[in-house]
């Protein structure tokens, strides 16, 4: 069986076997169809006498130490058309999707290079923006709530900061999903682990706020408004539905708006829910929770920012001029 044929496999394996996100199916089929054209010389040679591909004729065989250095040295030189380059953490997506691969195929018997052979590159550091809460004030008010583009925009960002929701998550919200009652509702995150978020009564409230003025039948808790009308249907609504791209725009105008020293995305509020937690005396563990994180280890990037032991210690023992 050739390399395509198998990566097809892995993939469905992944969206059946494993249950991942439809978000992660795609980025692997991306990273691992990059890999598949770079072994095959894709482009570079045109196909044989049958008409085969030179992709068609790649096996798992072709993945050697010598190819996979190769690759690695690939990716840290590639540029598009736009002379963009690969970040050093979308490189190491592209060798996690290939470990992944690889071991699948060690599963199925088939020999391969080893994934514990492929090391990842090392990360650069990436610091942590967050707002405070002035600053996330100054944001929170900045929405023409007069309009219903507005009021939409206000609920948003008092969802976002006070569930610490993932963009992704914000978007795939529901109207029945969400219980404005109890302020409190489930999500299935990332790695399809679900948890429980909880809105505060000022997020229930704007949510509740917006909903009243809707006059649509659609699902999606947050809509367009501005765009091509759908046409009627069982899923026209769904043609509505605001996506993750549009959210991180309506962020950024806002930022610029308010014209706050850092610039924010949605992410950027996540941190800024967790860190605003932390400050006031939250358990790491509890947090961990909201946040849907796997590992502890992840939540605790926050404790470097929050610790207020160290700026007591910078207090009393830096020299004062």
């Amino acid at each position: 069986m050739n390399l395509a044929s198998l990566i097809k496999d892995f993939l469905e394996f992944l969206e059946i076997e494993r249950n991942v996100s439809q978000l992660t199916v795609r980025n692997y089929a991306h990273y691992l169809a990059r890999f598949l054209n770079f072994l095959a010389g894709y482009g570079t040679s045109p196909p044989d006498e049958q008409g085969t591909k030179k992709t068609d004729r790649v096996t798992a065989a072709d993945i050697t130490p010598e190819s996979v250095r190769q690759y690695r040295l690939y990716l840290s030189r590639y540029a598009d058309a736009h002379d963009l380059t690969l970040k050093r953490v979308t490189q190491n997506y592209h060798l996690i999707a290939l470990r992944s691969f690889l071991k699948y195929l060690t599963k199925r018997g088939i020999q391969t290079l080893p994934a514990e052979s492929i090391e990842l590159g090392k990360a650069d550091s990436r610091s942590i923006k967050f707002l405070d809460r002035e600053h996330i004030d100054r944001l929170l008010n900045m929405p023409e709530i007069s309009t219903d583009e507005g009021l939409r925009d206000k609920a948003i960002l008092e969802v976002l900061f006070s569930t610490g929701l993932r963009v992704s998550e914000l978007v795939s919200l529901n109207r029945d999903q969400v219980n404005l009652d109890v302020k409190e509702f489930g999500v299935i995150g990332k790695g399809r682990r679900p948890r429980v978020v909880f809105l505060s009564d000022t997020a229930a409230r704007w949510t509740a706020q917006y909903l009243t003025k809707r006059t649509d039948d659609a699902h999606a808790l947050f809509i367009r408004y501005s765009g091509k009308k759908p046409e009627e249907g069982s899923r026209a609504g769904e043609s509505l539905r605001l996506t993750a791209r549009s959210v991180q725009r309506l962020v950024e105008k806002y930022v610029r708006k308010a014209k706050l020293p850092i610039k924010i995305t949605p992410h950027g509020l996540r941190h800024s829910f967790a860190t605003d937690l932390l400050r006031g005396g939250a358990d790491l563990r509890a947090i961990q929770e909201m946040l849907g994180h796997k590992n502890v280890s992840t939540t605790q990037i926050y404790t470097h920012i929050t610790n207020p032991q160290l700026k007591e210690i910078h207090q009393r023992f830096h020299h004062k001029q």
